[in-house]
């Protein structure tokens, strides 16, 4: 832990049990999760699939490994587009019969890891197109979510972070603001949740170097910054699979930590 509890090492919170048991049966349980075309999205939806449970995608993308689950219901969106993403899941939410499910989950995963350049390279659409996606989307998403689903059952939101959202790195403002952001929102959130009865827990996790499709753009992206730092993560063999991340994400989902909170994981 650290931070003056603020952040939690997801291993401290729930111990030798930080596995999740294969065949474990979640179809009870439904999930909405952006981003789910590749990378930690993806991941994280097939290993609920594979487990029973209901999965809503929301992505610009679709993804042929989750389109072959009969419980995979899959939504394009572009999420810069701030008013049909809300409609989208006012749309899902309308579909979902919440009496048939013990537990409803939103997981925002999505969100963008360019410009990466000094900011007076940034021009105006490339910064609005990026915290639309990793701030903006995330922000209306949980308020939709929250106003929607006033009901007695299990309800969680998960916001994917990032190291860059505490530690600052040149060439990459706008991916480490939009993900300070997050975490502040996360936090401010579960303030409000934790003084009412029957509260939604938000959380946020870091789940450490991940080889994604934006690690990728971050080791070859010409003259940026941080080019070597990812290249030697890379070279190294620092970067978890996602299948593995998706792995620890289902096991937060199934811990119980209280609302607000920042949780970490990593396995360097």
């Amino acid at each position: 832990m650290e931070r003056a509890g603020v952040k939690y090492c997801a291993k401290a919170i729930m111990g030798d049990n930080y596995q999740v048991l294969k065949g474990a049966s979640m179809d009870t349980d439904c999930f909405i999760i952006t981003g789910t075309s590749r990378g930690i999205g993806e991941a994280t939806a097939q290993l609920l699939l594979e487990n029973g449970a209901a999965v809503f995608g929301l992505s610009r993308g679709d993804s042929e490994r989750l389109s072959r689950y009969p419980n995979y219901f899959h939504h394009n969106v572009d999420l810069s587009d701030t008013y049909k993403t809300e409609q989208t899941l006012i749309d899902i939410m309308k579909r979902i019969n919440k009496e048939s499910y013990n537990k409803l989950c939103l997981i925002n995963n999505a969100s963008m890891v360019e410009p990466l350049k000094r900011i007076e390279g940034c021009n105006t659409d490339e910064i609005t197109r990026n915290l639309q996606i990793s701030l903006i989307a995330p922000i209306v998403l949980t308020s939709c979510f929250i106003k929607h689903t006033a009901m007695r059952m299990n309800r969680k939101i998960i916001n994917i972070s990032s190291g860059s959202g505490t530690y600052p790195a040149p060439d990459m403002s706008i991916y480490s603001t939009a993900k300070a952001g997050l975490n502040m929102f996360t936090r401010c959130v579960g303030l409000e949740q934790s003084g009412i009865s029957n509260p939604i827990e938000i959380i946020a996790v870091d789940p450490g170097m991940v080889e994604t499709e934006m690690q990728r753009i971050a080791r070859t992206q010409p003259d940026f910054a941080m080019a070597d730092y990812f290249n030697k993560a890379y070279a190294d063999g620092h970067l978890q699979s996602t299948r593995e991340v998706a792995q620890h994400i289902l096991a937060i989902i199934e811990a119980d930590i209280e609302t607000g909170k920042i949780v970490n994981y990593s396995v360097h």
